[in-house]
């Protein structure tokens, strides 16, 4: 049977076969996205002869179940898109509205993570190479610059562990500023660069009268589609951001603050105040010329708050780090540090062969990265994905990398027709995708030699990454849900309210019987008011994952 295609059989079962549609997914995220569908085509529904059959009673308690769902109050305003299919046989077992257009918020990544998977493979490796420019004397001077030569790597060794993976928080740092529970990976974020300043001194040079530059023209700079850090550059270190960790003292006080990573041309002044138990927190940053100055109030009852500040030019912020990388390892520099990376000539790509390379980082598999966008929704990284495809083919942009995106969703078999993205990591306006398309995608994937590295990377519900909390530790559905979650919310100023315009669920459930079902599950429109927020939602679209685990 084509994965590619798929046709509806209505059988004596009154199931749906999928066997010959075309379908595509795209999603996205700005602030984290989700969809929540409204609206279910009851399983128990088959169009036949021109009329509809009847399901059998169990396929009717499935749509009572689901139904009641779908029509509580809250999601009164709101549209649901939902497709549940059977991986072996193809069977539908629930949809609804599955040919409809639905933002998928940072579900969209799917579509950027496997594209990028299939385009380097799992098994890439990142080399950010450091090269002399000039002549190295007896006494280790180099006569000339050093240069490091961007990779595009996203974490480039700052979140290595002794295991030889990739860390993550289950809410990413990048998101601190809108959640509470964002947290830090224990490892050194400069690590990387100072293995490259240790291999430099390894080389024999000892000191460099010249220029240290960071060479970041692997493919032009771009925006990220999602919250967090805006600049998508070939550069990262630390997610081009300084994490600043705020902790109460006594209610009156000043909070104490640490930040990392540290740069001699970075200073922090807090002004927060710690405020009675159970008062309001709110704290605001401001960064001015490398002064960063964060202001407001910290409950004495609040755990250690995390905050970033991005960095104004992710090559200068390198450079910097890097200059200051060599001086920790013996290696002497002439040029001083600054916020702005300088203004100098750099090498062709021709001219690389005939420069002598003195050190190199090589990052872990690429299947890593992948599991770190996809368990916290990363969207600097999934920003960063069609770039690097761009990169892959001797190409520097976005609109390169969306096209060579578009042809891997075509050898999928989707119908990209159905697709609009304007990015790889989700909330971008253009982001809209049909059910039908997000599980041709999975289906297809799921037949895939590589299809472990992208079903390991993937959330697991009850479990890890952004799917953690959504169900409880004794749900049935616990460690049987591997999916991407997505949520987009905007303000809604009129009412002074948030509006909940995506939350979505797409990925593989495991049924009470044993059945592998891939599913997109998606809601827009959803008012954020009476105590109604992104979490309920996606607490419902879990209850939703439990309706289907122990009906089929």
């Amino acid at each position: 049977m084509s994965l590619s295609a798929s046709r509806i059989v209505c059988a004596g079962s009154l199931a749906r076969r999928v066997v010959s549609f075309p379908f595509s997914f795209y999603c996205s995220t700005p602030m984290h996205i989700s969809f929540r569908p409204i609206g279910c085509l009851l399983l128990g529904l088959c169009l036949a002869m021109g009329g509809f059959a009847r399901s059998s009673h169990g396929q009717d308690s499935l749509e009572t179940q689901v139904q009641a769902l779908l029509d509580e109050p809250i999601y009164r305003q709101s549209h649901w898109g939902l497709l549940f299919v059977d991986l072996q046989s193809g069977d539908v077992v629930y949809e609804h509205n599955r040919h409809k257009l639905f933002a998928p918020a940072s579900a969209t990544k799917i579509f950027s993570t496997s594209a990028a998977l299939d385009g380097l493979g799992a098994d890439y490796r990142f080399r950010t190479p450091v090269f002399a420019r000039g002549s190295v004397n007896s006494a280790g001077k180099l006569s000339g610059d050093l240069i490091l030569r961007a990779s595009g790597d996203p974490t480039l060794g700052g979140r290595t562990s002794d295991k030889g993976t990739i860390e993550f928080a289950d809410s990413d740092h990048t998101y601190a500023n809108w959640s509470s529970e964002a947290g830090l990976t224990p490892q050194e974020p400069l690590a990387g660069l100072n293995d490259l300043a240790r291999q430099v001194r390894a080389s024999g040079i000892r000191a460099v009268d010249g220029e240290v530059l960071v060479d970041d023209q692997l493919f032009e700079r771009a925006e990220s589609s999602g919250s967090g850090p805006k600049q998508v550059s070939p550069i990262v270190v630390n997610d081009n951001v300084i994490d600043l960790v705020l902790k109460p003292a006594e209610a009156g006080k000043p909070a104490e603050v640490t930040w990392r990573p540290h740069c001699g041309l970075l200073r922090v002044e807090s002004r927060v105040e710690t405020i009675a138990a159970g008062g309001k927190t709110e704290m605001f940053l401001r960064d001015h010329d490398g002064l960063i100055t964060i202001t407001g109030k910290l409950a004495a009852d609040k755990q250690p708050v995390v905050r970033i500040q991005e960095v104004s030019d992710p090559a200068g912020w390198a450079r910097s780090l890097f200059i200051e990388a060599l001086e920790r390892a013996g290696v002497t520099v002439s040029c001083s540090p600054s916020l702005k990376h300088p203004t100098h000539s750099l090498p062709s790509a021709s001219q690389y062969a005939e420069l002598k390379q003195v050190a190199e980082l090589k990052s872990l598999p690429f299947s890593e990265n992948a599991k770190l966008i996809l368990k916290v929704s990363h969207n600097l990284h999934a920003s960063e994905l069609p770039l690097l495809l761009a990169a892959s083919k001797g190409k520097k942009t976005l609109a390169d990398g969306m096209k060579l995106q578009r042809e891997f969703l075509q050898r999928c078999g989707v119908n990209v027709e159905t697709i609009s993205f304007g990015g790889g990591a989700g909330g971008a306006r253009a982001d809209y995708v049909t059910p039908q398309a997000t599980v041709q995608l999975l289906q297809h994937l799921a037949t895939r030699k590589d299809f472990a590295a992208f079903e390991q990377a993937l959330p697991v519900m009850g479990v890890d990454g952004t799917l953690a909390k959504t169900v409880k530790s004794d749900s049935p559905v616990r460690g049987k849900v591997q999916a991407k979650t997505g949520t987009l919310v905007w303000d809604n100023v009129l009412n002074d309210q948030g509006l909940i315009t995506s939350k979505a669920l797409a990925g593989y459930l495991t049924t009470a019987s044993g059945k592998r079902l891939a599913f997109a599950a998606f809601i827009n429109g959803v008012p954020a008011r009476d105590g109604v927020d992104s979490k309920k939602v996606g607490n419902d679209l879990g209850r939703l994952c439990e309706i289907i685990h122990r009906a089929k």
